[in-house]
């Protein structure tokens, strides 16, 4: 009889370590998960909490889904390499700083890029007058309030 015992009370702490280990590990994904998908950008001393789109869908779907950003929000588009990429304004609601980025340094600032339905429906393409690895969309109107022009030191924190 004590021998029963013995093996449903060790079952029972098997099932309760194998119930700590997962949860942990879930723990674990979900932090690792959320820190891909948003970051922060200081530029100027302005902190911008951004999401990160990385993928080749991600960056074509862009901010088109967003009704607005708040000041301190935006995108920031990640590239394996630094090259010419070109952006467009297919499906936005509202205009936007668009900042090109290569290394740690502001490259090129396109400043209130409109929707589409702006411009007559026609599909303007923005591209850097230098190559970039990383973009930075805001609010339109930003880019001039914090002084981000070519040459501006960026610091990218939480990716």
């Amino acid at each position: 009889m004590q021998s029963l015992f013995n093996i449903i009370k060790e079952n029972i702490r098997l099932l309760l370590g194998a119930a700590v280990v997962t949860f942990i590990g879930i723990l674990l994904i979900s932090f690792i998960l959320s820190r891909e998908s948003t970051g922060k950008v200081l530029i100027n001393n302005q902190a911008f909490k951004v999401t990160v789109a990385r993928s080749e869908k991600e960056r074509q779907i862009g901010l088109s889904n967003t009704e607005q950003l708040n000041e301190n929000q935006g995108m920031l588009f990640l590239f394996d390499r630094s090259d010419y990429h070109s952006f467009w304004m297919k499906n936005m609601k509202f205009p936007i700083d668009i900042i090109y980025i290569n290394g740690d340094k502001v490259v090129t600032v396109i400043e209130n890029a409109k929707p589409a339905s702006d411009t007559g429906g026609n599909l303007e393409i923005y591209q850097p007058t230098d190559k970039s690895d990383k973009v930075l969309e805001i609010s339109a109107g930003l880019a001039k309030k914090y002084n981000i022009k070519r040459g501006t030191s960026v610091n990218i924190e939480n990716l």
